[in-house]
């Protein structure tokens, strides 16, 4: 069964890394397939840790030797987050995944929001 690509002119509702999403069609690296016929999956495999940035140790110690209040920057803290986000999406006969790298929360709820979107633009076109 051949697929083909978007009709000339509908454009991108939305792209998760090297995935683009039209009102008809999913277009990936391997191929097309419509929009209504795939299903979609996502995966956070990021982590954030949190920290006293090296600063703050500095400031303590500077601090410390003056006045005990130096010991307040004890309480600064840096969150870091490190990892990837993985999309999937399948239908019959045709699966691709991507994986995207992610430096802060906010781009995992980025991600996550644009497969969600997706997910309602596949839910749409299948009739639900």
């Amino acid at each position: 069964m051949s697929y083909g690509y978007p009709v000339a002119g509908e454009p991108m509702l939305v792209t998760i890394g090297d995935i683009g999403v039209t009102g008809s069609t999913v277009v990936t690296p391997i191929g097309a397939r419509p929009v209504g016929t795939v299903q979609w999956m996502f995966t956070d495999m990021s982590r954030t840790t949190e920290r006293i940035p090296p600063w703050a140790i500095v400031c303590t110690i500077i601090f410390l030797v003056f006045c005990l209040l130096g010991l307040l920057f004890l309480l600064a803290r840096e969150t870091q987050t490190t990892g990837y986000v993985q999309v999937i999406v399948q239908g019959p006969g045709f699966v691709h995944t991507t994986q995207l790298s992610v430096s802060s929360l906010a781009q995992v709820a980025d991600y996550n929001a644009r497969v969600n979107y997706a997910r309602s633009v596949s839910a749409s076109a299948f009739g639900f």
